[in-house]
């Protein structure tokens, strides 16, 4: 069976960055470890913002200008790039939430084998949960997980409302009893 990890939105910004926590610099190690240990393909997200971001209904919503294409911010945090240097990936920008380019690139990757997928990254209750669900959605039959230990919301209370969501909708939560 094809495997194949979604490192969501793992960037400056979200970590120790415009809109960075505590919760989302200590997942930081777990997830780079989870990236060099991992047998199978990965593809990795980029949040994609614009210099008019703050004119966009989700900039509206959110008045924190944060991934804007070219900045600091906008980059890999430097130890989640370092564990995917030298090794295969894909890395996409998104504009929104869910990355609606991700199911088609899961079916190329996996071509006529089975596959199963994980996912890991920030935030938790945006768009992790936005991905697993799409994912979801596209693959109802597909093994589909989230690992907790390596995810990260906007606050811990959001973070394990998530990932009872997801488990409610049949997405396994790895590393998730504490939560």
């Amino acid at each position: 069976m094809k495997k194949i990890l979604i490192v969501v939105d793992m960037q400056k910004d979200f970590v120790d960055g415009a809109l960075g926590t505590k919760e989302a610099c200590a997942i930081v190690p777990a997830a780079a470890e989870k990236i060099r240990s991992f047998g199978g393909e990965i593809i990795a997200t980029k949040d994609t913002h614009f210099g008019d971001y703050l004119d966009t209904p989700e900039g509206k919503k959110l008045p924190v200008p944060h991934c804007i294409k070219g900045t600091d911010g906008w980059q890999l945090n430097d130890d989640i790039a370092d564990a995917l240097d030298g090794i295969e990936h894909i890395e996409i920008t998104k504009l929104t939430f869910g990355c609606v380019r991700l199911p088609e690139l899961v079916t190329e990757l996996a071509g006529d084998e089975e596959f199963s997928i994980e996912l890991i990254g920030l935030c938790t209750d945006i768009c992790v949960i936005n991905n697993a669900l799409l994912l979801k959605a596209h693959f109802p039959d597909a093994p589909i997980a989230v690992d907790a230990a390596c995810c990260a919301g906007v606050t811990p209370e959001l973070h394990k409302a998530a990932l009872d969501v997801m488990r409610s909708c049949q997405i396994d939560i790895l590393n998730g009893n504490e939560v």
